[in-house]
Order: structure tokens, then C-alpha cells, then sequence
């Protein structure tokens, strides 16, 4: 049950990050049909692009460091 809310924490606070959009050069990850379908629902509803979303939920898990250097205004 703890795992399942501290999941939901990592989902909110992609999407209350993703308000506030920074440009990337590449993103590239492979993953199942059904997770696609998913992230692509879930990217549309908010309004951020797909390889962002994940890009996102990597940082927040600490699976990634955001690297400064990869943006642009």
C-alpha cells in the first residue's frame, strides 16, 4: 500500500512539473505497447510530450539527474 501512494506522489508531481515545459534534444527508451498507449493518453490529457512524461517520472523516481547542459531556451 505505501508503495502504491508514494507511486501516485511520483505521477503528481510529474504532472505539476510538466506546467512548466523545457525544450530536449533527445530522448530515446524502449517500452511495452500497453505503456506507450498509456504515457500517450496520459501526455495528451496534460499537454506535455510523451518522451518528456518519461523523461519526467525518470527524474522524479531518481532513476536520472536532469542534465542542464541537453536544454535550450
Amino acid at each position: 500500500m505505501a508503495k502504491q501512494k508514494h507511486d501516485r506522489e511520483i505521477i503528481k508531481n510529474v504532472i505539476n512539473k510538466s506546467i512548466n515545459k523545457k525544450e530536449i534534444t533527445q530522448l530515446t527508451i524502449k517500452i511495452d505497447s500497453k505503456l506507450d498507449d498509456a504515457l500517450a493518453k496520459l501526455s495528451e490529457k496534460i499537454n506535455v510530450s510523451k518522451n518528456r512524461l518519461i523523461e519526467n517520472i525518470l527524474y522524479e523516481s531518481g532513476i536520472i539527474e536532469e542534465v542542464e547542459e541537453n536544454y535550450y531556451d
